[in-house]
């Protein structure tokens, strides 16, 4: 496959699911003393991958979740957040500063910190009270925060007395690796026709809802916009009605991300009105993929892993159709602003 490095992507994966030790050791520690409640920050694309699992602890735990935007948490005097909170962050670098800000402002307020990061002795790591580190390049920084991301809140669920299934869960999740290599290999001929097709697309709307909605927003807003310079809208599933539907006609790029989860009525909706209304309907659905070990029931959780590793895919061959590297920036990290 162009651009894809198999023994680079296991090392960083497995690498991922390898911390499951370290994870629940710190996580029952966690548990162990206490908290009343679950702060998921971050920015960009470390926010998008929490999205998922503040739906997935509200759809099977008690414990209250709330995922922020860092920079807006710290001024928004939050009423539910104090000292007996439990926070986690995530950054690759471990330098991302409003991450960095946020760990801090939550530290000197006495809240319990939990990072993710891909190096010890970074900022974040060094900031928070329970750092956990897994190499990762960046073209594989989600599949890796992601991956850690199943572990902890899973075991936080467990921990509560909630979601009987963990072991049985955690321990496909484990194997699950090597089948997201086979959804790139599965996923990579529609992503090259995507790019084909598409490469010249001055704009694309994507849908989403439930566990495939952060990856939705993350697409759009990270990947086309930041890397690719093209302009996007991101609407949820269940907004798309009530207003959004007036801008679609034939000429509309439309892309569906499908997950199996409780919300997929909502995105069935939004397919069948696209597909009599538009000629450029593009779907990637979970359900495609076969995950050989994963039962059916936990399949839904899965959602943002599986969707990512596809879109991946699109991202290489979009840049190698349109010539525009995924590492080209005019702004971000280029000056101050």
């Amino acid at each position: 496959m162009l651009k894809f490095n198999k023994e680079n992507y296991l090392k960083v994966t497995l690498g991922a699911v390898g911390l499951r030790g370290e994870i629940e050791a710190k996580v029952d520690e966690i548990s162990k003393k206490k908290f009343k409640n679950i702060f998921l920050l971050g920015s960009g694309g470390s926010i998008a991958i929490m999205y998922p699992f503040e739906y997935m602890l509200n759809s099977i735990s008690t414990i209250p979740t709330y995922a922020e935007i860092a920079s807006e948490f710290m001024l928004q005097n939050h009423k539910q957040f104090g000292e007996d909170s439990l926070v986690i962050l995530s950054s690759l670098s471990g330098t991302t500063a409003e991450t960095v800000a946020a760990a801090e402002f939550c530290k000197q307020r006495g809240a319990t910190t939990l990072g993710l990061v891909g190096e010890m002795g970074t900022a974040l790591a060094n900031i928070v009270d329970y750092p956990i580190a897994n190499y990762a390049e960046n073209d594989f920084a989600a599949d890796s925060i992601n991956l850690q991301m199943y572990i902890v809140i899973f075991r936080l669920i467990h921990n509560n007395g909630e979601f009987q299934d963990y072991e049985r869960f955690i321990s496909q999740l484990e194997a699950i690796p090597n089948q997201l290599v086979q959804v790139k290999q599965d996923s990579d001929k529609k992503a090259e026709e995507f790019a084909n097709k598409y490469k010249d697309e001055t704009y694309h709307m994507l849908v989403g809802s439930g566990t495939a909605w952060g990856r939705t927003y993350a697409y759009s807003m990270c990947v086309l916009e930041e890397m690719q310079w093209i302009p996007t809208k991101a609407i949820h599933a269940a907004e798309f009605f009530h207003g959004t539907i007036e801008i679609v006609d034939e000429n509309m790029s439309m892309i569906l991300l499908k997950s199996e989860d409780e919300t997929r009525p909502l995105m069935d909706r939004v397919e069948n009105f696209a597909n009599d209304f538009t000629k450029k309907l593009t779907i990637f659905d979970t359900k495609d993929y076969v995950l050989e070990g994963i039962s059916t029931e936990f399949r839904k959780y899965l959602a943002p892993l599986v969707l990512a590793t596809a879109l991946q895919r699109v991202s290489i061959h979009l840049e190698n159709k349109r010539g525009h590297s995924l590492d080209k920036r005019r702004y971000y990290r280029t000056l101050a602003y």
